[in-house]
C-alpha cells in the first residue's frame, strides 16, 4: 500500500519538515513481527527503511558535497497505545576541504521520537542529537572509484571491488606532497615514508655494517642483513648460516669482504634465500686471497622468484680452495645470476656445480673472467641448465690465460627448451687446458649456441664434445687440432626443420616441468564435467598499489630517462630494481605485434580509459574469483559463454613488475571468454568461479611457446585457451 508520511522534527538549528512516501520504489519500507519481550507477549513491528541519495553543495573551504545515505530502524509497540521511534541516520561523501582536492565527511545523527495518540495527527515531538565530522580518507575512496565507474561505463553492473581494492592509500594532503616533491626532484629524499604510505615495492637500503666476527659463527633464521668485513683474516673454523632469509618477500642481503685473507676457514649455507619473492642477493670479494678452507652453498635461492645473484671477485686470487655449489637456483623463475672474477688467478682451486639452474623458467646466467689465468686446479659443472626453460647462458674471458685446468660441463642445458649460450674467449691463450662438454645443449627445441675464440692460442689443449645439439656458429672448431666431436647433431632439411621434427619427437613422450599441467589447455575442456588440473594461479608478484594520477603524471617513464628512475627510487646499478624497471619500460615501449593494441596503465583511470577505447562504454572486467583448486584437479561445473560464447574481442591486463602497480593491458582480436564454477571432484562443493580466455588464432605464436609443447601441435593449428591468474583481469563488452 502506499502511504504517504508527513514527519516534524525539532532539532538544534531549528524546525526541520521532511516528508516520504514508502511501499514502491527500489527501497520499499519492510517488517516483521517478533514477540516474547519478558514475561508479556506484545507484538512488534520493526520497520527498516533506506533513504535516496542527496546532494550537498558549500563553499570550498570544508563543503559538504557528495551522497548522502539514511538509515532507520523503528521499532513501534501498538498495544501501549503510543509509538516509540529511535532512528540513526548516516551520511557520507566528498568535499574539498582546505582547498587540497577531494576529502571526506561523515554525519551521525540520533534520532528519538514519541507519538502520542491522544494528541490527533499533529507533529510529532522528537529530539535530533548528532554530529558532523570531517576526516582525510584516500584520494581515490571507493566511492569516488565507483562515480568514475558510473560515469565511463554506461551500465548498471555490480562495480568490481577487486580493482577498486588496488587504489591508491595516499591522502589528499600526502598526495599533494608527495607530488610537489617530484616536481622539485627530491622525491628520493624521503623515499622510505613514500614507499610505505603509498604501499609500493622499494628496496631496503642497508647500510653498512661495522660489526667483527671472528669467532665461529652460527646463524638460523636471519634475513635482510648486510655483513661487511666479515671474517677477514680469519684462522681455521668455520660459519655456517642456515635457512638465511627463507620464504621472504623482496629479501635484499649483501656480504662484503667475507672470509677475505682467511687461512683455512670454511664457510657454509644451507637454505639460502629459497623460496623468497624478487630476491637481491650479493657476494663481493667473497673469500678473496685466501688459503685453503672450503665454502659450501647448498640449496641456494631454491625456487625463487625474479632473483638477482650476484658474485664478484668470488675466491679471487686463492690457494687450494675448494668452492661447492649444489642446488643452486633451481626451480627457479626469471631472474639473472651473474660470477665475475670468479676464481680468478687462482692455484690449485676446485669449483664445483652441481644443479645449476635446474628446472629453471627463462634465467640469465653470466660468468666473467672465469678461471682466469689460474694454475692447476679443477672445474666441473654437472646439469647445468638442465630441464630448464630458454636459459641463457653467457661465458666471457672463460679460463683465459689458464694453465693445466680442467674444465669439465656434463648434462649442459640438456632436455631443455631452447636458450642461448655464448662462449667469448673461452680457453683463449691456456696451456695444457682439458675441456670436456657431455650431453652440450641437447634439448627439445633448437636453441642458439655461439663459440667466439674458443681456444684460440692455446698450447696443448684437449677438448672434447660428445652428444653435442645443433649449432651453426661452430665451423671454425671443426677442423682444428686438439678439438673432438662426437656424435655431433647437423641440420640437414633447412631451417626449422629440427625444431618442428624435435617437437613431434617430445610430443606426448616428455613434457618439461615449466610447462605446468593445466597451464594451457583445449576449448573442449570447458564443458561440465570434465576433470582437469588447473595450474597456480596465485600472483606471486609483490603487492603494490596505483598512484594517483597527480603523481604518475609527473614521474618520468621511458628507457631514455632510467637514470632519473634509479636516482628517484635509489636504484644501485645491475641491481633487481634497475633490471625490473628497464624490462618493464622496454615491453611498454615495444612496438605492438600484428592485430595488437596496447598500452601500460598506472591508474584505474588509465585503465578504464583504455579498454572504454578499444571496447566501448558497456564493458565488464572479470578476473577469476579466487586461487582455491591451485595446482589440483578440479571439476568444471556450470559454463557460461561471454557475449553468447561468440567470437569477440577483449582487453586483458596482466601485471607488470615496476615499483608501483602498473598493468600491460592489451586488445586481443578473436577470443571466446568464458565463466565457469569450478567445482571440488571429490566433494562436488563449488569452491572457486573461474574466468578463461580462448585464443582463436595462434597463427603469429612462436613456434616453441610452451602451449604447442604441452598439448602438441603448432601456430595457427589449435586454439589455446589460459585461466586469467590472480590479480589479472579481461575486459568485454557487457552482456
Amino acid at each position: 500500500m502506499v502511504r504517504r508520511e508527513d514527519t516534524h522534527w525539532w532539532s538544534g538549528s531549528g524546525l526541520e519538515f521532511e516528508s516520504r512516501i514508502s511501499g514502491l520504489g527500489p527501497r520499499p519500507e519492510f517488517g516483521s513481527r517478533v514477540s516474547g519481550l519478558g514475561p508479556v507477549l506484545v507484538p512488534v513491528w520493526v520497520q527498516v527503511s533506506s533513504a535516496s541519495l542527496s546532494l550537498r553543495a558549500g563553499p570550498v573551504s570544508g563543503s559538504e558535497s557528495g551522497s548522502r545515505s539514511q538509515f532507520r530502524v523503528r521499532v513501534w509497540v501498538p498495544t501501549l497505545g503510543s509509538k516509540f521511534e529511535f532512528g540513526f541516520r548516516f551520511g557520507s561523501g566528498l568535499g574539498s576541504g582546505f582547498g587540497l582536492g577531494p576529502e571526506s565527511w561523515v554525519r551521525v545523527q540520533v534520532q528519538v521520537r514519541v507519538h502520542v495518540p491522544v494528541l490527533g495527527p499533529g507533529p510529532s515531538l522528537g529530539l535530533n542529537l548528532g554530529c558532523s565530522c570531517r576526516r582525510r580518507k584516500p584520494i581515490f575512496p571507493t566511492g569516488l572509484f565507483e562515480s568514475l565507474l558510473e560515469q565511463e561505463i554506461r551500465n548498471n553492473l555490480e562495480k568490481p571491488s577487486f580493482l577498486l581494492s588496488k587504489a591508491s592509500p595516499l591522502t589528499a594532503t600526502d598526495s599533494a606532497i608527495f607530488a610537489k616533491l617530484v616536481s622539485q626532484n627530491s622525491l628520493a629524499t624521503r623515499l622510505p615514508e613514500f614507499c610505505s604510505s603509498a604501499h609500493l615495492l622499494c628496496f631496503p637500503d642497508l647500510a653498512p655494517s661495522l660489526e667483527k666476527h671472528d669467532k665461529d659463527s652460527n646463524f638460523a633464521g636471519y634475513a635482510n642483513k648486510n655483513f661487511t668485513n666479515y671474517g677477514t683474516d680469519r684462522q681455521g673454523g668455520s660459519d655456517q648460516f642456515k635457512n638465511y632469509s627463507p620464504g621472504e618477500n623482496i629479501p635484499v642481503d649483501s656480504f662484503r669482504r667475507y672470509s677475505r685473507d682467511s687461512l683455512g676457514h670454511s664457510d657454509k649455507f644451507n637454505n639460502y634465500g629459497s623460496d623468497g619473492n624478487v630476491v637481491d642477493q650479493s657476494f663481493n670479494t667473497y673469500g678473496a686471497h685466501s688459503i685453503g678452507g672450503a665454502g659450501d652453498f647448498s640449496k641456494y635461492a631454491d625456487s625463487v622468484n625474479v632473483p638477482n645473484l650476484k658474485f664478484t671477485s668470488y675466491s679471487d686470487d686463492v690457494n687450494g680452495r675448494h668452492q661447492t655449489f649444489k642446488g643452486y637456483s633451481e626451480n627457479a623463475n626469471a631472474g639473472d645470476q651473474s660470477f665475475a672474477s670468479y676464481s680468478k688467478n687462482g692455484n690449485g682451486a676446485q669449483n664445483e656445480f652441481t644443479g645449476y639452474g635446474t628446472s629453471a623458467n627463462v634465467i640469465g646466467s653470466g660468468f666473467s673472467s672465469y678461471d682466469q689465468t689460474s694454475n692447476g686446479g679443477k672445474h666441473t659443472f654437472t646439469n647445468y641448465g638442465k630441464d630448464s626453460n630458454n636459459p641463457q647462458n653467457n661465458f666471457r674471458n672463460y679460463g683465459d690465460g689458464g694453465n693445466a685446468v680442467e674444465e669439465k660441463f656434463s648434462n649442459y642445458r640438456a632436455q631443455s627448451n631452447v636458450g642461448d649460450d655464448s662462449f667469448e674467449s673461452y680457453g683463449k691463450s691456456s696451456n695444457a687446458e682439458q675441456i670436456n662438454f657431455n650431453n652440450y645443449g641437447k634439448s627439445f627445441n633448437e636453441g642458439t649456441d655461439k663459440f667466439t675464440g674458443y681456444g684460440k692460442g692455446a698450447t696443448g689443449q684437449s677438448i672434447g664434445f660428445k652428444i653435442y645439439g645443433v649449432n651453426n656458429t661452430f665451423k671454425e672448431y671443426a677442423d682444428k687440432e686438439g678439438i673432438t666431436f662426437s656424435s655431433y647433431t647437423k641440420v640437414s632439411s633447412g631451417p626449422g626443420k629440427a625444431s618442428v621434427t624435435t617437437m613431434a619427437e617430445v610430443s606426448g613422450k616428455l613434457v618439461n616441468k615449466w610447462v605446468e599441467p593445466g597451464k594451457f589447455f583445449r576449448e573442449s575442456n570447458l564443458k561440465k564435467g570434465v576433470v582437469m588440473p588447473m595450474p597456480d594461479i596465485r600472483d606471486k608478484m609483490p603487492e603494490r598499489s596505483f598512484l594517483p594520477r597527480t603523481i604518475t603524471s609527473k614521474l618520468p617513464f621511458s628507457t631514455s630517462k632510467l637514470v632519473e628512475l634509479k636516482t628517484i627510487f635509489k636504484a644501485a646499478d645491475n641491481s633487481s630494481m634497475e633490471r625490473m624497471m628497464k624490462e618493464t619500460l622496454s615491453e611498454c615501449e615495444r612496438a605492438p605485434s600484428a592485430g595488437e593494441t596496447k598500452r601500460c596503465v598506472s591508474t584505474v583511470e588509465d585503465m578504464i580509459d583504455f579498454a572504454t577505447s578499444v571496447l566501448g562504454r558497456n564493458v565488464v572486467v572479470r578476473t577469476t574469483e579466487n586461487v582455491n583448486g591451485s595446482k589440483k584437479n578440479i571439476l568444471i561445473g556450470s559454463v557460461k559463454g561471454i557475449n553468447g560464447g561468440k567470437v569477440t574481442q577483449s582487453v586483458s591486463c596482466h601485471q607488470s613488475l615496476f615499483p608501483y602497480l602498473l598493468y600491460y593491458c592489451h586488445s586481443v582480436p578473436k577470443v571466446r571468454v568464458y565463466q565457469a564454477d569450478i567445482l571440488d571432484p571429490n566433494s562436488k562443493a563449488k569452491i572457486n568461479h573461474g574466468v578463461a580466455i580462448c585464443h582463436l588464432d595462434t597463427s603469429s605464436w612462436s613456434p616453441t611457446h610452451g602451449a604447442f609443447l604441452s598439448l602438441g601441435s603448432g601456430p595457427g593449428r589449435i586454439e589455446v585457451c589460459h585461466w586469467i591468474f590472480q590479480n589479472d583481469m579481461t575486459w568485454a563488452v557487457a552482456d
